[in-house]
C-alpha cells in the first residue's frame, strides 16, 4: 500500500482543492478499531463526528484515540472528518443535481456558507469535474 501511495501522481484540481483523498487515506490505518471507525466516518458523514462520539464507539477514552488515530491514520480525527465530509460534498456535486444547502446538510455541514471557503462557483465546479455536465442549481 505504501508503494502503491508513492507511485501515484495526482493530477493539480483548479480552485485550492485539496488533493487528500478520504478513501485511500481510510486504507492506511493497521490498527482494527482505526480502520473500523475511519469506515464507519465515510459512511456516515452527516452524524457527530467528535472526538468524544468516535471514541466511545470504539471503545476508548477520546485522549487516546487520538493518539491512536493519529499514529495509525498520520492525521488527527477532526482533519480526517473534515477531508471526508469535503470528499463527500465533491461526490455529490459530481453525481447529483442536488443544491448545495441540501448537499451541505447531507455531508455534515452547518450550512452552505461553510462550503464557500472554496475558492470555484459551484457552476465553474460542476462545468470541470462533473461527467454529465449537470446544471449548477443553488
Amino acid at each position: 500500500m505504501r508503494v502503491a501511495q508513492r507511485l501515484v501522481v495526482f493530477l493539480k484540481r483548479p480552485g485550492g482543492q485539496s488533493q487528500f483523498s478520504a478513501h485511500l487515506a481510510a486504507q492506511m490505518a493497521q490498527e482494527g478499531r482505526i480502520a473500523q471507525v475511519q469506515s464507519w466516518i465515510l459512511d456516515n458523514v452527516s452524524a457527530d463526528l467528535s472526538v468524544a462520539a468516535l471514541a466511545q464507539r470504539v471503545g476508548m477514552n477520546p485522549r487516546n484515540f487520538s493518539r491512536l488515530f493519529l499514529t495509525e491514520a498520520g492525521i488527527t480525527p477532526a482533519a480526517f472528518v473534515e477531508y471526508a465530509r469535503v470528499d463527500a460534498v465533491r461526490r455529490a456535486l459530481e453525481e447529483t443535481e442536488m443544491p448545495l444547502k441540501s448537499i451541505a446538510a447531507l455531508c455534515g455541514f452547518a450550512g452552505p456558507d461553510t462550503l464557500r471557503r472554496v475558492k470555484t462557483t459551484l457552476a465553474e465546479y460542476r462545468e470541470h469535474f462533473c461527467r454529465s455536465k449537470l446544471p449548477a442549481r443553488i
